[in-house]
């Protein structure tokens, strides 16, 4: 554990360092954040919906820019899956740790690094907007508390989701084409397009039997007050079993692979 601890810190910093990505995606989250919020207000100007109110879809508007490549769903390491493709994975086989979670710990890592870099001036500039388009406080401690478990949470089940995208790369060489794929559907089905509760009633149904809303969704809204304390700790639960299970599975996958991984050369 320490080990994976370690190349976490190690892996963070080395994110850290790429300042000059980090301000184009600040201007980037920006720019997308105010354009949304432009979009939401003449939406509802016309519109009565009972399901998240403006305020909330605001809110989760800034969440949304301010987490997003913490949630965003992408081929996140193009090294990993160089490594596969030209035989070189056989050096992380040779690591005396568990490679699933050595390539876990490095996704997360990314993550974290991005994120720790682009969400502070985002959250500055949305507490400073003028009362229509600003960044609402936590309706509560409480769900302050229940949105930082969650979201953190939600980055385990999307690094999850990253890394059956990276597995399938053992059995195709390519994952370009499942990786969008299952980036557009899952950009729907969590939130990015537009808030879960503001989706047809067909897909929200659908959300309720995948991993997707789990993400940032939920969060977003616990922070809001959209969902109640108790649905929220229900939700909690239900993260950990999404958890569990994209890990294991991504395990049982990754096993499967290395059984008949054909490493040319020597």
């Amino acid at each position: 554990m320490r080990g994976y601890l370690k190349y976490f810190k190690t892996e963070l910093m080395v994110g850290l360092q790429y300042k000059a990505a980090a301000i184009a995606g600040i201007c980037t989250q920006l720019f997308w954040g105010f354009l949304f919020c432009l979009l939401y207000e003449a939406f509802y100007s016309y519109a009565n919906v009972d399901a998240i109110t403006y305020r909330e879809v605001i809110t989760y508007v800034w969440l949304m820019q301010a987490f997003f490549s913490l949630i965003y769903i992408k081929i996140e390491d193009a090294e990993i899956i160089g490594k596969i493709k030209s035989g070189t994975v056989a050096y992380e086989l040779c690591r005396p740790y568990n490679i699933y979670f050595w390539w876990f710990v490095r996704l997360l890592s990314r993550k974290y690094a991005h994120t720790l870099l682009k969400s502070f001036p985002v959250f500055v500039f949305a507490f400073m907007l003028p009362s229509a388009y600003r960044l609402s406080f936590p309706i509560s401690f409480e769900a302050l508390i229940l949105f930082i478990i969650t979201i953190i949470l939600g980055s385990f089940i999307v690094v999850g989701i990253s890394m059956l995208i990276h597995i399938i790369s053992f059995f195709t060489l390519e994952s370009k084409g499942i990786a969008s794929i299952i980036a557009s559907i899952g950009g729907v089905l969590s939130g990015m397009a537009v808030p879960v509760p503001l989706l047809p009633l067909v897909l929200i149904n659908i959300t309720k039997y995948l991993p997707f809303r789990l993400i940032g969704d939920t969060s977003f809204r616990i922070y809001s007050g959209n969902i109640g304390i108790i649905e929220a700790k229900q939700t909690i639960i239900l993260q950990l079993i999404w958890v569990v299970i994209l890990i294991g599975f991504g395990l049982l996958l990754l096993n499967k692979a290395l059984k008949k991984v054909c490493l040319q050369g020597g």
